[in-house]
C-alpha cells in the first residue's frame, strides 16, 4: 500500500486537523515526481524520473561511506576502468539491440522524493587502483564526512567515534583473529579492517574505574547510528573473478555490471553462502533473496542489453531450463557447455559455436552481453506465447455514490484521469475504458461514430454482466475527445445523487468481464465501504475497538479478510491477466483488510488517502495516478527463480498469484514491485565453490513485445561462521524478516510477533558473541560490524508492533501499516 507523499507545489495544506508537514532537506522538493513527456521517453531501464518513489531494495537515500579527508571523486571498489560513455558498450551485432523506450510521468510541479542526482558529474577516468577508493563530497565541503563504520575493534565512545560526542577514552578488549578467517573486502571508503571486525560497547565507567551502581548497562552515546551523506559509490559487481559485496541499499551508488547482476535487481541476505544448513542455523540468520526485476537503474548506468537469438530462442540448459549466463563453462573447444545451476553438460548449438581462448573463455565472450553481463533481456519467440501479446488496456472505475460526490473524491478522480490520459503509451494498441458505480453500474459507449458517450446501466449487482462486448474498451487515439467530454461531465451528472450504497464488488466483477478477453490494468477509485451486491462488507471498526480495549486475544483476526468472496474473484482476475489498483479516497471507515486482497493477488497496489481532502489530496492523487500508468511496467508476467545444486527455493512472498509451486503469476509488474524468495539447503555445498541464483521474468511490454529478463547472481560458498557475519547484508536481512513478520500479524497476536522480532536480533548477536568473539569482557556488547545497526532496527520495529496493541491507534491505520 502506498501512503501519499508530501504536498506538491500548488496544493493547499490540509486544514489544521493533523500534524504539520515535515520540513524536507534543501535538495528535496515537495510533490509527486514528474518526468519528460511520454513522447520523449527514456529507456525501459533508464534514468528514474525525478521524484520517483525509492525502491524497497535499493533506496536512493545517500549514506556517506567515505573516510574523513578522502580525495574527491567517485568511490570505486573495482579496478581502473575506461570513462563512462553514453552509448552502447557492445559492438552492435545483429543479435543485440537497446531496450525499447518506456515513458515517465510528465511534469506536475517541483520534483520530490527522487534519487539524488549527481550534479555536474565528471567522467570516471580510472580509479586509483584495486582496493583504493575515492569519494565525491557534497558541494561546499572541503572533505568527506566521517566514515560510516568506526575503526575495527574499537570502543564506540572513544575520541575517534563517528557516532557520539567527544568522550574520554575507555579501555578496549582486543579480540585476537580467529584461525581460518579470511580478511574482509576493503570497500565503501573504509580503512582496511582487521580480522574478526566488530564493534564493542562497554558499560558506563565511574571515576574509580568500576561500573557505576544503578547506571544503565549501555552508554547511549556509544550506540551505532547511521550517518547520511551525499557521496556516490562506484560499484563493480565482480572483481578478479570474485563477487564484490554490494554497497548498502540506503546509499547512492552506480553499478558496473561485470558478471553479477546489479544489487538493484537482486540481493542476497548473506553474500557468502553457508555450505550446510547447520552452519546457517548456528548463525541465527536467514538465507533469502530480494528480487526487483524491473528496478530503476541509476541515470549514469548503462541500459540493459536486448539479445535476439532469432526463431531458435535463447540458449538454455536442456535439464533445468536455465538460461545462458556468464558462469556457464564451455569445454571441448566450445562444442559443449556445463550448466552452472544443475551441472549438466549440453551440446552447444551449431550457430552459437565459438572457439576458446588460452584462458578457457570463449573468444567472443566480451562481445556477447549474455556471456559477460549479469542482467540481460532476451526476445521471446512463439514458444513462450500461449496467445498474441496483449495490448495495453487501462480501465478506470469511479465511485459516484453520495459520499464520494460530496467530498469531492469523484471530481478529483475524473480530473486526475483526464490529466494523465496523455501519459498513456502511444500507439493504436493502447486501449481505455471508463465505468462508474453506486448502487448500480454504469458503462459508457465510447464509439467514435456517436456524437457523445452513451450510458449503459447494469442494475443487477448480484449476477452482473457486461452490456456490450465491444465499444466499452476502445483505442485511446480514436476516442480522446469522447473521453475528455465524459470525464468533465461525470461530476455534474451525479451532483444531486442521493444514493449512498456502493456496489464495489459487483462493479469490479463487471469491469473484469469487459476486460476478460484482453487483460490489463483496472484502476478503482473507492470512497465508502462496499455495502450492496456481490462482495458486500459490514463495518467491523466498532468490534475491533471493543476487542482491543478489552484485551481480546483474537482481536488480530480482524486484520484478516471478512470472507473469501473477494479473494476468489481476485484469483479469477489473475488467471485472465487483470491487475487491480485501488485508490481509496475516504473520510470514513473502509475495510482495507478485505479490499486489499484483490490488489495483493493480482500484483496491484493500494493507495490510501485518509481523511481525504479535495484541497490537499487532489494533486497527490493525480501524481500517484500519473506515475502508476507511466512507470516502467509489464503485463501477463511469469517469474521463476532457479538455484545451484544444494539450494532450493522454499517460498515466495509478495503480491502475486501462485498456481504451481515453482512459478509466480504476475498480471502486472512494475519497477516498484519486489518479491522475497526464501531458500533452504537440500545438500551440502563445497567450500570455495560458487552458488548461483537466476531469476527469469517472462513478460509483455506496454508496446506488445514479449521479453525474458534474466538476472544472475553467483556467490562464493564458505564453511567459516565468521565469514557469514562479515558478509551479511543488514538491509536485506532485516527487510526479509519484516516481510515474514508482517505476514504473521493477521494470524498471530501482536505480542507474539514482537517476541519473534526480539528473538531474531538476540539469536544473531548471541551466535556471534558465542562463536566468533569469545575473548572479550563480559560487560561489553559485541556487535558484528556488518550488523551493528541491527539493535537499532529492532527497536524501531517495536514502535510498529506497539501500534497493534495501542487502543488510541485507529483500526484502519493498523491495517494500512500491515498492507504497506
Amino acid at each position: 500500500m502506498t501512503r501519499p507523499g508530501p504536498f506538491p507545489s500548488g496544493a493547499t495544506p490540509r486544514p489544521a486537523s493533523g500534524s504539520p508537514s515535515p520540513t524536507l532537506p534543501p535538495n528535496m522538493a515537495p510533490g509527486r515526481p514528474s518526468g519528460p513527456p511520454f513522447g520523449q521517453p527514456p529507456p525501459f531501464d533508464g534514468a528514474p524520473p525525478p521524484g520517483t518513489r525509492p525502491s524497497p531494495v535499493a533506496s536512493s537515500s545517500p549514506v556517506n561511506m567515505g573516510p574523513s579527508g578522502a580525495p574527491s571523486g567517485f568511490m570505486s571498489n573495482g579496478p581502473p576502468a575506461p570513462a563512462f560513455q553514453a552509448g552502447q558498450r557492445f559492438a552492435p551485432p545483429g543479435s543485440s539491440q537497446h531496450q525499447p523506450p518506456m515513458g515517465a510521468p510528465p511534469a506536475m510541479g517541483p520534483p520530490a522524493r527522487g534519487p539524488p542526482q549527481a550534479g555536474a558529474m565528471r567522467p570516471f577516468m580510472g580509479s586509483p587502483g584495486a582496493g583504493a577508493s575515492q569519494v565525491l563530497p557534497p558541494s561546499g565541503m572541503g572533505q568527506a564526512a566521517p566514515a560510516f563504520g568506526g575503526p575495527p575493534q574499537a570502543m564506540l565512545g572513544s575520541v575517534a567515534s563517528p557516532y557520539a560526542p567527544q568522550m574520554p577514552s575507555q579501555p578496549v578488549s582486543m579480540v585476537p583473529p580467529m584461525p581460518g578467517s579470511m580478511p574482509p573486502p576493503r570497500m565503501y571508503g573504509m580503512p582496511p579492517p582487521m580480522q574478526n571486525q566488530m564493534t564493542a560497547i562497554s558499560p558506563v565507567i565511574g571515576q574509580t574505574g568500576g561500573t557505576q551502581p544503578g547506571a544503565s548497562k549501555i552508554d547511549p552515546n556509544q550506540i551505532p547510528r547511521p550517518i547520511p551523506s551525499s557521496s556516490v559509490i562506484l560499484h563493480d559487481t565482480r572483481q578478479g573473478n570474485q563477487a564484490n559485496p554490494p554497497p548498502p541499499a540506503t546509499s547512492d551508488y552506480i553499478v558496473r555490471d561485470t558478471g553479477n547482476c546489479s544489487p538493484r535487481y537482486m540481493r542476497c541476505t548473506i553474500n557468502q553462502i553457508p555450505c550446510t544448513a547447520d552452519l546457517l542455523t548456528t548463525s541465527g540468520m536467514q538465507l533469502s533473496l530480494l528480487v526487483q526485476p524491473l528496478a530503476l537503474p541509476h541515470p549514469s548506468e548503462e541500459p540493459i542489453q536486448i539479445v535476439d537469438f532469432g526463431e531458435g530462442g535463447p540458449v538454455r540448459c536442456s535439464r533445468c531450463k536455465g538460461y545462458i549466463n556468464p558462469f556457464m563453462k564451455f569445454i571441448d573447444q566450445g562444442r559443449r557447455f556445463i550448466c552452472n545451476l544443475c551441472g549438466f553438460t549440453d551440446e552447444t548449438p551449431r550457430d552459437y559455436h565459438c572457439n576458446l581462448g588460452p584462458d578457457g573463455r570463449r573468444r567472443d565472450a566480451d562481445e556477447r552481453p549474455e556471456l559477460c553481463r549479469g542482467t540481460v533481456e532476451f526476445v521471446a519467440t512463439k514458444e513462450y506465447m500461449v496467445r498474441e501479446p496483449m495490448p495495453a488496456v487501462y480501465f478506470f472505475l469511479i465511485d459516484v455514490s453520495m459520499n464520494a460526490v460530496q467530498t469531492g473524491a469523484t471530481a478529483a478522480a475524473c480530473s486526475s484521469i483526464n490529466q494523465v490520459i496523455g501519459d498513456l503509451p502511444e500507439g493504436s494498441r493502447t486501449m481505455v475504458g471508463i465505468a462508474t458505480f453506486d448502487s448500480t453500474i454504469h458503462f459508457y459507449n465510447l464509439k467514435r461514430a456517436l456524437q457523445q458517450p452513451l450510458m449503459l446501466i447494469v442494475p443487477d449487482v448480484q449476477d452482473v454482466y457486461t452490456p456490450l462486448q465491444t465499444d466499452v474498451i476502445v483505442s485511446v487515439s480514436e476516442c480522446r475527445q469522447h473521453l475528455e467530454l465524459l470525464l468533465e461531465s461525470i461530476p455534474t451528472m451525479f451532483e444531486n445523487t442521493r444514493t449512498s450504497e456502493s456496489a464495489f464488488g459487483a462493479a469490479i466483477k463487471a469491469a473484469f468481464l469487459a476486460m476478460k478477453s484482453t487483460g490489463g490494468k483496472l484502476m478503482v477509485f473507492q470512497s465508502v465501504l462496499p455495502s450492496i451486491g456481490l462482495g458486500a462488507l459490514a463495518a467491523r471498526e466498532a468490534e475491533g475497538r471493543s476487542n482491543v480495549s478489552a484485551g481480546d486475544k483474537e482481536a488480530h483476526k480482524l486484520l484478516q479478510p471478512a470472507d473469501k468472496t473477494l479473494k476468489d474473484m481476485a484469483v479469477e482476475f489473475a488467471e485472465y491477466q487483470v491487475c487491480v489498483d485501488v485508490f481509496i479516497t475516504t473520510k470514513t471507515y473502509v475495510d482495507i483488510a478485505s479490499i486489499s486482497v484483490i490488489p495483493k493477488v493480482t500484483g496491484g497496489q493500494v493507495y490510501y488517502y485518509h481523511p481525504f481532502s479535495v484541497v490537499s489530496d487532489s494533486v497527490k492523487l493525480c501524481n500517484d495516478l500519473r506515475w502508476n500508468v507511466s512507470r516502467p511496467q509489464g503485463f501477463e508476467a511469469v517469474m521463476r527463480v532457479r538455484c545451484s545444486q544444494g539450494i532450493q527455493v522454499q517460498e515466495y512472498h509478495g503480491n502475486f498469484c501462485k498456481r504451481i509451486p515453482t512459478d509466480v503469476d504476475l498480471p502486472g509488474i512494475d519497477c516498484d514491485k519486489a518479491i522475497m524468495v526464501t531458500l533452504k539447503h537440500d545438500d551440502k555445498l563445497q567450500d570455495g565453490a560458487e552458488c548461483a541464483f537466476q531469476c527469469a521474468l517472462l513478460y509483455t511490454t506496454v508496446y506488445g513485445e514479449r521479453r525474458i529478463r534474466v538476472t544472475t547472481l553467483s556467490l562464493p560458498c564458505t564453511s567459516n561462521l565468521s565469514n557469514l557475519f562479515r558478509m551479511a547484508d543488514l538491509d536485506t536481512q532485516f527487510v526479509c524478516f519484516l516481510k515474514q513478520a508482517a505476514r504473521e500479524i493477521p494470524i498471530t497476536p501482536p505480542l507474539h510477533v514482537r517476541e519473534q522480532v526480539t528473538n531474531f536480533c538476540i539469536n544473531i548477536l548471541l551466535s556471534y558473541r558465542k562463536f566468533c568473539a569469545t575473548v572479550s569482557s563480559s560487560g561489553q556488547l559485541i556487535l558484528p560490524e556488518a550488523l551493528k545497526l541491527l539493535p537499532l532496527y529492532t527497536l524501531g520495529t517495536f514502535l510498529f508492533v506497539s501500534c497493534l496493541i495501542n487502543v488510541s491507534i485507529p483500526y484502519v491505520s493498523i491495517v494500512l501499516d500491515i498492507c504497506t
